[in-house]
């Protein structure tokens, strides 16, 4: 059985043990977590290998957010809200929604991203800080058993334009708090009552700008009192890290290396910085 069937039978047969009727199963994502709809008994989960992913924290969370009227999907009401454990996988289990829209229309996509940011506010929940994420790039960079296929003056340019945009990002000192982290369109969910934002294991702390260089362009336009030179700067490195992620031996991205490529050649091009769903539509068009 391959890894994915297994994490689907882990998932169905949860389910029907906690009398949620689990037929079927259709794959809604895959990449470090397996998203999946299961039917009947519609419910959403998410499948991963213990001990690869922090569910726990993504559990506590959602609930704590949930209860400070944050848009956040909430946990399937019908079983125990926590992390269940099944043939080696961690499963999580959330409502399901039916897409009401293809995209979320930019105004309300900020007005949604400015309420969780509220919310988060007045959550205290012990997170990593965004930087995290800078070194965990730079970790990719500097290993060539990590990112074998990566030629040694990318290595040096990227290592050295991650540190260097870490620096000036810090130096700044702007406000940080609660942050989605990942807050990008894959990640939220276009329903009936408005936008919802799902996968919250990328939650940190740092500038809500770091949160807007991952939405696109139209949605920043409706979301108050940006640092604009700031926002520039975390466009920079959320391309800078995605570039070192695509380099990551295993990685599963699909057209890792082309990504990987396109975005080494925008860094040594200069701004202006694209949004990742610009750079998206780029690279998968006709």
């Amino acid at each position: 059985m391959t890894d994915i069937t297994r994490a689907i039978a882990a998932a169905t047969s949860l389910a029907a043990s906690l009398d949620l009727p689990a037929d079927d199963a259709i794959v809604l994502h895959n990449s470090n977590k397996l998203a999946l709809r299961l039917t009947p008994c519609d419910v959403f989960a998410r499948v991963a290998f213990v001990g690869q992913e922090v569910a726990q924290f993504e559990v506590d969370l959602a609930q704590r957010l949930a209860g400070a009227g944050c848009p956040v999907c909430p946990l399937e009401p019908r079983v125990e809200p926590r992390v269940y454990t099944r043939d080696g996988f961690a499963v999580t289990l959330w409502t399901y929604y039916e897409t009401a829209t293809p995209d979320t229309p930019p105004a309300g996509y900020a007005k949604a991203l400015e309420q969780l940011h509220v919310g988060m506010r007045r959550v205290a929940a012990p997170s990593p800080r965004f930087t995290d994420r800078i070194t965990e790039a730079e970790e990719v960079v500097a290993d060539p058993a990590r990112s074998p296929e990566l030629a040694d003056a990318d290595r040096v340019f990227l290592g050295s334009r991650l540190a260097s945009l870490r620096r000036a990002i810090e130096d700044r000192g702007a406000a940080e708090q609660l942050l989605h982290g990942e807050p990008h369109p894959g990640n939220v969910l276009s329903t009936k009552s408005g936008p919802l934002f799902i996968d919250l294991e990328t939650c940190c702390r740092g500038p809500v700008e770091f949160d807007l260089a991952h939405v696109p362009e139209a949605v920043c336009e409706y979301y108050p009192g940006l640092d604009h030179g700031l926002l520039d700067e975390c466009r920079q490195l959320v391309v800078a890290m995605v570039a070192a992620w695509r380099w990551e031996i295993g990685d599963q991205f699909p057209n890792g290396r082309r990504f990987g490529e396109e975005l080494l050649r925008l860094l040594r091009e200069g701004p202006p910085w694209p949004t990742l769903d610009t750079l998206t539509r780029r690279l998968e068009g006709p």
